[in-house]
């Protein structure tokens, strides 16, 4: 075992030879995670010390992320781990039990094995509309099998902080920036244009599986306009708040509502 000025094991190969032409060291680490987040408690040092002795992971990589005082490792990182540590192969499929695609719910198996003999290291993950960031919405599968193979590298190689990717959104990220990031809202010139409304929209029409035409009358009637594109971004907004949230409190008064637009189909399309 090889050690470095801060007492970190540099993870030899057979030989002598360190796996890694430059290690990784807790006082680097520190020095860039005070950069981007300019605050670290004695407690977040502490754990930021042990994670990079055990485990080598490098702040400047992308290997690990602060969000409300608590490090969180992200995928990179973890195959990070795994190539350092001669990872054998990592095999995921799809539970299809627990999958449908039709309202974008995906669950994957992955399992890890760290050598040839290994018989593996089981881990799950899933993901749907409801427990994703709206940034990666239509992306639920990947996402899925990424969070499955996060936690089985976990399992196998004792990382016991969670990953970045097992969780939604981080409403209490602390920003590796002075200004805290803004998410794009493109429009081509209408409300009705952003592609993140857009895109709700069509993702809570398609997870209850609604008539687009009669949700289009409905949006037409909600917002007072004669046709959807006259209507501003706010008012798009406000009646894709109300659809979701009548969705999900009471689906069957929403399609009697939706019901009622039936003589007006053909003129709301």
């Amino acid at each position: 075992m090889i050690l470095d000025r801060q007492g970190c094991n540099t993870r030899s190969v057979p030989g002598g030879m360190a796996l890694e032409k430059k290690t990784i060291t807790y006082k680097s680490n520190m020095r860039i995670a005070r950069q981007l987040w300019h605050r670290i408690s004695p407690v977040s040092s502490r754990a930021l010390r042990e994670l990079t002795c055990e485990y080598q992971l490098s702040v400047a990589a992308g290997d690990l992320l602060l969000i409300e005082g608590r490090w969180y490792v992200t995928h990179t990182g973890l195959l990070g781990l795994a190539r350092r540590s001669r990872c054998a192969g990592i095999h995921v499929r799809p539970v299809l039990q627990f999958c449908d695609p039709s309202s974008l719910r995906w669950a994957f198996e992955a399992t890890v094995y760290k050598s040839r003999t290994c018989k593996g290291f089981v881990g799950f993950g899933d993901a749907a509309p409801s427990n994703v960031s709206q940034l990666v919405y239509g992306a639920e599968m990947r996402v899925a099998e990424t969070r499955a193979v996060c936690r089985a590298l976990r399992k196998a190689y004792g990382v016991g902080i969670c990953s970045v990717e097992e969780i939604g959104s981080f409403k209490g990220q602390t920003e590796p920036t002075s200004e805290p990031r803004k998410t794009p809202r493109p429009t081509n010139g209408n409300g009705y244009g952003g592609r993140t409304v857009r895109d709700h929209l069509c993702q809570i029409i398609r997870q209850h599986k609604l008539d687009p035409n009669l949700v289009k009358a409905y949006a037409v009637d909600f917002t007072g306009t004669k046709a959807l594109r006259d209507a501003t971004r706010e008012q798009v907004e406000t009646f894709v708040a109300h659809l979701a949230d009548s969705a999900e409190k009471n689906r069957d008064a929403l399609l009697c509502q939706l019901n009622s637009y039936l003589g007006q189909k053909e003129g709301a399309a």
